[in-house]
């Protein structure tokens, strides 16, 4: 049986590093131009210059099994090769200058292989690659469906008998197979008695949520979604937490009013640490003027206005400069560019990662394994609205966690689909 060609651009490397180990029994080619754009990058101070020096060092690795320019075996029957030349084509229907030059090679291929693949994760690239007769791919490994995603909740119907039994003895057995664990269901039945539940996957029941015997720093749940999320932020045995949904929704005021209480009231987590990626300048915040801590203020400033509003709803209008001065100088709130969380192990804090749709998957699997001993992260964003260029709201890594996460205890995730921050916000939500 023949096998497949696979050719590799930049910028796939550079969203997965491994992903030259994914192309199973095929044969993967490099074009020298991809490596050379590579090299451009390995001194660059961000993610992408780690992906470019690693990528560099693992082909340098590998030379030591043979000659890459004729091809080296790998495990799983891939064998990568690295192609340096350009030969004669007439037929070649773009230009010929330097920016097509990995499509070029790639066309050359199809000289004397049966099938060659143009792997991308560049659209125009893909379109080019199509429009001379190459086959051409996003790069799919790292992608979960967005539009089929786990939303963390369902609505089942259930006699008025199994509902009253669940009031009286605190729980109810389900006869649903496929609930995930830290599931919540909306209990339901025909004569409109209603129950909120979750789901133990130890016991295999559906157990009511925990009692919230006051507000959190002055907020309350406003709909269901919030009231589940706030469940799951408050368990501390949960220690992943992905919360998705539309702006105004409360992702991020829920996160941090569950940090505060967490961290302030209770004392279970020694600090919190909040992050943002910095995508805008490059993941870079060394344009704007003044320290580390002054450049940050400007990202960060979404955060400081839901502490504001935490601190106001708490302790009172007049109040609240005060309470906020008290929480930044107690030092047990911690603001990062998520560029600098590498190479750090946190334990016993309550991360949250804001706009985490903007990080990739390698990005957020850094991020994730920084968490020490006692550490709880909460990942927050919306996968429709992504300013990486070269991310959607299929391979973005808030998505590609609920996709991976989601049959493990010792996660949750909640879907949070009606905007609650003004009668404006969510009309605008609905209508623009």
């Amino acid at each position: 049986m023949s096998r497949n060609t696979y050719v590799i651009d930049t910028n796939v490397l550079l969203h997965d590093p491994d992903a030259v180990s994914k192309f199973k029994g095929s044969d993967v080619v490099i074009p020298l131009p991809v490596l050379e754009e590579l090299d451009s990058l390995k001194r660059n101070t961000d993610e992408r210059g780690r992906n470019a020096r690693n990528i560099i060092r693992y082909f340098d690795s590998i030379k030591e099994k043979g000659n890459l320019s004729t091809g080296v075996s790998l495990n799983d029957g891939i064998v990568v090769r690295i192609i340096t030349e350009l030969k004669e084509k007439k037929t070649f229907p773009l230009s010929t200058d330097r920016s097509n030059y990995k499509l070029l090679m790639a066309f050359q291929l199809l000289d004397t292989l049966p099938r060659v693949v143009f792997v991308s994760k560049d659209l125009v690239m893909r379109v080019k690659a199509e429009s001379i007769g190459l086959e051409a791919q996003d790069y799919e490994s790292l992608k979960f469906s967005y539009d089929k995603l786990y939303k963390g909740y369902r609505k089942l119907e259930i006699p008025k008998a199994e509902i009253d039994q669940f009031f009286k003895d605190g729980f109810v057995a389900t006869k649903e197979t496929d609930l995930h664990p830290n599931e919540y269901c909306l209990l339901t039945s025909p004569e409109k008695s209603s129950a909120v539940c979750k789901y133990n996957p130890e016991s295999k029941r559906l157990e009511p949520l925990m009692k919230l015997s006051r507000d959190i720093w002055g907020i309350l749940p406003l709909n269901l979604e919030q009231k589940c999320a706030l469940d799951l932020l408050l368990r501390d045995d949960i220690k992943l937490v992905t919360l998705i949904g539309p702006a105004g929704t409360g992702k991020t005021l829920l996160a941090l009013a569950s940090a505060l209480r967490k961290v302030f009231d209770e004392g279970v987590y020694s600090r919190i640490l909040v992050s943002r990626p910095i995508v805008p300048l490059g993941k870079d915040i060394g344009y704007l003027p003044g320290s580390k801590e002054e450049k940050l203020s400007h990202w960060m400033q979404p955060i400081y206005d839901n502490l504001e509003f935490l601190c106001a709803s708490t302790t009172g209008e007049g109040n609240t400069k005060e309470t906020q001065s008290w929480i930044l100088e107690s030092k047990k709130i911690e603001m990062e560019a998520v560029a600098y969380i590498r190479g750090r192990t946190l334990p016993k804090m309550f991360m949250i990662i804001d706009e985490a749709q903007n990080l990739t998957p390698h990005e957020v699997k850094t991020i994730i394994s920084r968490a020490g001993q006692g550490t709880k992260v909460v990942l927050t964003g919306d996968p429709t609205q992504i300013d990486n260029p070269y991310l959607d709201k299929d391979s973005n890594a808030l998505t590609y966690v609920v996709g991976k996460f989601s049959d493990y205890r010792i996660y949750g995730h909640m879907f949070l689909e009606r905007t609650e921050r003004s009668e404006l916000a969510a009309l605008a939500a609905e209508i623009l």
